[in-house]
This record gives structure tokens, sequence and C-alpha cells, in this order.
């Protein structure tokens, strides 16, 4: 890895860009690997950096169909938290929390994480008892929450609407100081970087075709790059989990649904932390470079595309325009869709499969890009030992088969249905 001093930073800007070193290799891949995590977004590139970090296993391959980091990774509103209620997500989420705190030093590379807070609205009584229990159970986790009176709110949002005409009457809200936001992009270059430098092979534009089986096992991974000899298949594909999950005979309990996002024209700074609607489902930051960023629900229909649909764009102008009416005078700049792996009790999967050297990464919902490095963390740790770290022992998949749901919306803005 090369690195720059200010002059040759100059320098190479000067030359229109054409000195730069690589910041990962880009290498052909081997015939073998003793692991072969397949999905090159953050939880395929940071389960692949903590494999080699703290487990010394360097064997390892991230293949990516497309380049690193297209995929959900960079289609998300960067929203991080841990505000969970049950036991089994709240310790997991708040260890991935912790890892955000600490990951720009870990990557030594600036992920953008920024703390500025993450707060849900509350528009009834009924919904201030259920974050009242929330926010109690958080505090019972040592997990960090305040609640918030409606005067609270008010000083610390002007901008919504607090007239008595508005349509959602705010009563109060719950507070996560230590939430915030990251920079996508940052996060999946710096752990790309992280893994490379641990001597892992990042494999972009090589995409899975299919498996050879010998037994319950699989030996080889056929790619569009050739055939891939491996010990231990890691599947870390997010909204593609069923499609190739497929390819195994195997049927999950997921589903692929699309999950738009928007940003604005930029504008001064004005919303300093991020804030969620929990009449309506919408949730909003503010950018580095000014625009406002936000979302809503999904569009309710199973699809891989990843773009939206007009109903859906409609549902969520309305509800941000509900809390904050001086969105409506802004101009939406662009706006995409991510593939979301909906489980059906809307916590994570992540664990063994029925087939004895394939592992699970899936089913994350709305909550894939803040768990980023705790995923990897977990997964790592799972792969490497053959068995869950206890965080993440209670989010396998036989609990379906069980009936150990982990029934706990997965949404930022509703309080848990419980």
């Amino acid at each position: 890895m090369v690195e720059y001093s200010v002059f040759s930073l100059i320098s190479n800007a000067l030359s229109g860009h054409k000195n730069w070193g690589r910041a990962w290799r880009d290498p052909e891949p081997k015939k073998h690997y003793d692991v072969i995590i397949i999905g090159g977004g953050g939880h395929g590139i940071a389960s692949s950096f903590y494999l080699a970090k703290n487990h010394g296993i360097r064997s390892v391959a991230v293949l990516e169909k497309g380049w690193l980091g297209g995929g959900n990774t960079g289609r998300n509103t960067t929203i991080v938290r841990s505000n969970y209620m049950l036991d089994e997500n709240a310790h997991f989420y708040e260890k991935s929390l912790q890892l955000w705190e600490q990951l720009s030093h870990e990557l030594n590379f600036n992920v953008m994480f920024s703390q500025r807070g993450v707060i849900n609205l509350i528009h009834s009584d009924s919904q201030m008892d259920a974050f009242t229990r929330r926010g109690n159970t958080m505090r019972l986790n040592g997990i960090d929450a305040e609640l918030y009176d409606r005067e609270q709110v008010r000083r610390f949002l002007p901008y919504l609407d607090y007239s008595k005409n508005a349509r959602f009457p705010i009563y109060g809200g719950l507070l996560q100081p230590r939430g915030g936001t990251a920079r996508h992009d940052a996060v999946a270059w710096g752990l790309a970087r992280g893994a490379d430098r641990q001597g892992v092979d990042i494999i972009q534009n090589c995409e899975v075709t299919g498996f050879k089986m010998q037994g319950n096992r699989i030996t080889a991974v056929e790619t569009t790059r050739g055939e891939i000899g491996c010990g231990t298949v890691g599947l870390a594909v997010a909204g593609h989990t069923g499609h190739l999950a497929a390819k195994l005979n195997m049927k999950l309990p997921i589903e692929s649904h699309i999950l738009q996002a928007f940003v604005t024209e930029p504008i001064k700074p004005m919303v300093d932390t991020v804030v969620t609607f929990g009449a309506g489902h919408f949730y909003v930051s503010q950018s580095d470079k000014g625009g406002l960023v936000f979302g809503g629900d999904l569009d309710m229909y199973n699809s891989y595309a990843q773009r939206g649909n007009m109903p859906m764009i409609e549902h969520v102008m309305s509800a941000g325009v509900a809390m904050m009416p001086n969105l409506s005078r802004l101009r939406v700049q662009r706006h995409w869709g991510g593939i979301m792996d909906m489980s059906m009790d809307g916590s994570p999967i992540i664990g063994k499969s029925p087939i004895d050297n394939l592992y699970l990464n899936c089913g994350w919902c709305y909550g894939g890009f803040k768990a980023t490095p705790g995923s990897g963390w977990g997964f790592a740790h799972t792969i490497a030992n053959g068995k869950p770290h206890p965080l993440n022992a209670a989010l396998n998949l036989d609990r379906f088969r069980l009936g150990r749901t982990v029934d706990e919306r997965g949404a930022g803005p509703y309080p848990n249905r419980h």
C-alpha cells in the first residue's frame, strides 16, 4: 500500500490523478481458498477482514459479481443505531455500535462515523407508553436512551410542525445520543483496504454461477472467472440470497423487496441529527454535502430491481412534508433503490446452514448498514469456530423450524410490536 504525503497528493492531483497507487489489489482468483465469502458489500468485506485479523485465516477470497460496495452498501441512508428492545437484537447491535466507535482507528481510515444521535418521534399516548418501555429496556441492557417530552423535542428540533393543525401532533421523542451516520462508500473502501492488507483477495466482476458438491459439502464455487475450490463458503449477498440459495436447492424464510432512498439539493446546515417519524415511516438526516437524505417503507412487492415506483415516492414525500413542512420547498436531486432481504421475524440470520460447510449472513431487513462491523465480526467468529458467538447464537436459521423467532420489526421509526 502506498502512503501519500501532502506534496504527493498535490502532485498526483495536478497530474490528472494518473499516478495513484491502488488502495487494494486486483488479484486473479487462485485455484483454492480456505474460505470464500460471496458478496463484496460491507458485510462480506467486514467478514473477511475479521477472519484475517481476529482469527488468522488469510486464505480468504471475497467474490463480487459487480464492483465493491455496488449493492446495498452504496444504496442506503447510512443510519447507525442500536435502539432495539429484545435482548437478542439489543446486545448484538450494541456490539456493532461499539465496533463503529473504533472502526476508523482500527482501519486507519476515516469512515466518517458521526454520532449525531437518532431520535424516534412520538405521536400518541400509546406510542409514549411503548417508547418509554423500549427506552427503559435499552437502559437495562446498558444502551443509552433519553426520553423527551414535547417541549424538549421542540427545542431540539425547531423545524418540525408543532402547530395545532399538525396532522400528526408531536408528543415527545426517544433519543439514542450515540447513534448517527457513517459514510457508506468510505466504510466499503476502508474495510477493503484493511482486508487487503491482511492478505484477503478481493475479486470483483466475478459472478457465482453454481456450486460443486460432494455429499453434503461444497467443494468448489463456479464463477464467470472459473472454478474456485473452497474449504468453507459464507453467503453475504443481501437481497440475492434467495437466488443463490436456490442453486443449492435451499428455500430460506426471506423475501426480497425494494427500499427506496432520496437526496435533495444541498442547503445550509439544518438537520443535525437523524429524525424518524413514527406515524408515517419516514427518516431523514443531512449529508456532509448539505443534501437531506431520507427514506420510508418498502415497495410492497417482491423484486430484484434496484429501482422504485411512483406510489411509494408519493407516500414518502407526503410523510416527510407532514413532519417537516419546509421540505416541500426543496427539489429532490435523485433517488435509488436497494434490495432488502426481509426475514419473517424482522431479525437477521447469521449462522450455519443445512449444508455442512455453508454459512449464512442474510435477512437483515432494514438493519443491514448499521450492522456492518458487528455482522462481519460475528460471521467471522462463526465461520472460524464452526459455531456461533453467544451474541449471534439466537439469530440462527433453526429458530424458524423450532418456533423460537426473534420477533422484532427492524424499522427504526416503530416501537416494538410486543
